[in-house]
Order: C-alpha cells, then sequence, then structure tokens
C-alpha cells in the first residue's frame, strides 16, 4: 500500500503562486505515475497535471503554461508549482499516484483559494 500526504495550500490572490507538494509512504518501489487532480465545489475531479517515474509530463489546457508538475523520486514526492493563479483555479487538490502491482492511491486533498 501507499500513502499520501500533500501540503502547501491556501489562500492567495490573482496573480500569485503556490506549490503543492505530495509526498508518498509505504510501498514506493510499486510507485509509477503522480499527479494532481483538482475538484471545485459542485464540479466533477479532474485532472490537472501528470507526471511518469521517466519525467514525460500531462497537462491539462487550462493550466498549461502556468503550472508545473515535478517530482524527486528519491524523495517519492511530487510537486505542483502553480504561478499566475486565477479564481477559477480554487479548487481542493488531491494527489494521485499509480501503482504497478496495487492499482491508483488518493492524497486526503488540500484546498486552494485564490480571491480576485
Amino acid at each position: 500500500q501507499v500513502q499520501l500526504v500533500e501540503s502547501g495550500g491556501g489562500l492567495v490572490q490573482a496573480g500569485g503562486s503556490l506549490r503543492l507538494s505530495c509526498a508518498a509512504s509505504g510501498s514506493i518501489f510499486n510507485i509509477n505515475g503522480m499527479g494532481w487532480y483538482r475538484q471545485a465545489p459542485g464540479k466533477q475531479r479532474e485532472l490537472v497535471a501528470t507526471i511518469t517515474r521517466s519525467g514525460n509530463t500531462n497537462y491539462a489546457d487550462s493550466v498549461k503554461g502556468r503550472f508545473t508538475i515535478s517530482r524527486d523520486n528519491a524523495k517519492s514526492t511530487v510537486y505542483l508549482q502553480m504561478n499566475s493563479l486565477k479564481p477559477e483555479d480554487t479548487a481542493t487538490y488531491y494527489c494521485i499516484c499509480n501503482t504497478y502491482s496495487y492499482g491508483d492511491y488518493w492524497g486526503q486533498g488540500t484546498q486552494v483559494t485564490v480571491s480576485s
């Protein structure tokens, strides 16, 4: 099994920046891809960005050019650098990891609020 702990959320003004972190523990050798999803009130959870173990990335169109995902395999941690934040980025952000043997695991979520 894998446990994920997110940190770094908070309240920021539009145009500001935040950096989210997600640290994995447990069967970390089994982790393949990692990523971030978000869910705003009344909306479905949506993909924000993903990164493979080798570093290939994928972004939602709405965050391209503003968000950057990265990972430190030695620390089993994935990061999401969020710049030029907009009010519509307000959501609960969830970390996800995909494992080779056990399926997907989710973090508990961290709140990001962008004020206008």
